[in-house]
């Protein structure tokens, strides 16, 4: 069986940093080859700029008035969130670039990992391994702009946690086609909002089963050391990669660890194709950056 012993980062390195005692550490994972940001959409409103940057698939560094990736670490820093982690692939030089150049970063420290292969997000949290360092850490994706109020919450958790994300919420305010919603992962949770599983791609009859409102996983999680042997022990999914969510069940049942599931109100953007570019841009042209 293909499992994942081998599959450890190959390089990590520093950037910019901060004075800070002790920061609040996240991980966001930014290896994604953008495949549908990298798909031709004549109906797509985008600059040249906008495009060129579709065109390589990075979809954190596609400008809306400035890199969309920005957007997401100001808003890390404004819940307290000090010293992240970018985990990128190796030909990932603008990523790099970017953020290392000097001055960008005033109140993050931003820190990279490599994932050598695209195996899945399950092997890009194992390539932040050295980075997390034994501390519980904030695990976001990089196409994603999370209400800040999310990351201030996973802050309060005292172990490991996710955001359970309302689907009327999402359904009303994101930018996400609700055919797509009604395919996320639900969440299961009992009364003292302990996670009990994640129930992936649900089927009507398993909807119908769960207590309403429905809570979707959009992968905001507050992990603690023990998703690292979990990530190691699950197997390869049926579409080729270590899923976190594998991970995270594995943890759950496995070895005992609890998660405790923070519900939210507040809707996620996302930016995984050229058709989302101008929604999120209009969602987030007045939002103050600050990094």
């Amino acid at each position: 069986m293909d499992r994942q012993a081998n599959s450890t980062p190959s390089a990590f390195s520093a950037s910019s940093a901060v004075n800070s005692p002790a920061p609040a550490k996240a991980v966001i994972l930014a290896r994604g080859l953008g495949t549908r940001m990298r798909k031709a959409d004549a109906a797509a409103a985008l600059s040249p700029e906008q495009s060129a940057a579709a065109d390589a698939g990075v979809k954190a560094m596609i400008p809306i008035g400035r890199p969309f990736l920005d957007y997401v670490l100001s808003a890390l820093a404004d819940t307290g969130w000090s010293h992240v982690c970018l985990v990128i692939g190796p030909e990932h030089t603008a990523v790099r670039e970017y953020y290392t150049a000097s001055g960008r970063c005033e109140r993050v420290r931003v820190e990279f990992a490599i994932q050598e292969r695209p195996l899945g997000t399950a092997n890009a949290v194992l390539a932040a391994e050295p980075f997390a360092a034994g501390d519980p850490f904030l695990c976001i994706n990089s196409d994603n702009y999370y209400p800040p109020e999310a990351f201030a919450r996973l802050r309060r958790c005292e172990g490991a946690g996710l955001i359970g994300f309302r689907k009327d919420a999402m359904l009303q305010g994101s930018n996400i086609p609700p055919e797509r919603i009604e395919k996320f992962a639900v969440i299961e949770f009992d009364s003292a909002h302990r996670l009990q599983r994640i129930v992936e791609k649900p089927t009507p009859q398993q909807l119908a089963a769960l207590p309403e409102p429905h809570h979707v996983s959009m992968n905001c999680w507050r992990f603690t050391p023990a998703i690292f042997p979990a990530a190691r022990a699950i197997p390869l999914s049926p579409r080729g990669e270590y899923e976190i969510t594998s991970a995270v069940q594995h943890a759950l049942t496995a070895l005992d660890t609890p998660f405790e599931v923070v519900p939210c109100e507040r809707p996620v953007l996302d930016l995984s194709s050229r058709e989302d570019v101008p929604a999120v841009a209009a969602h987030l042209r007045d939002v103050e950056v600050r990094l």
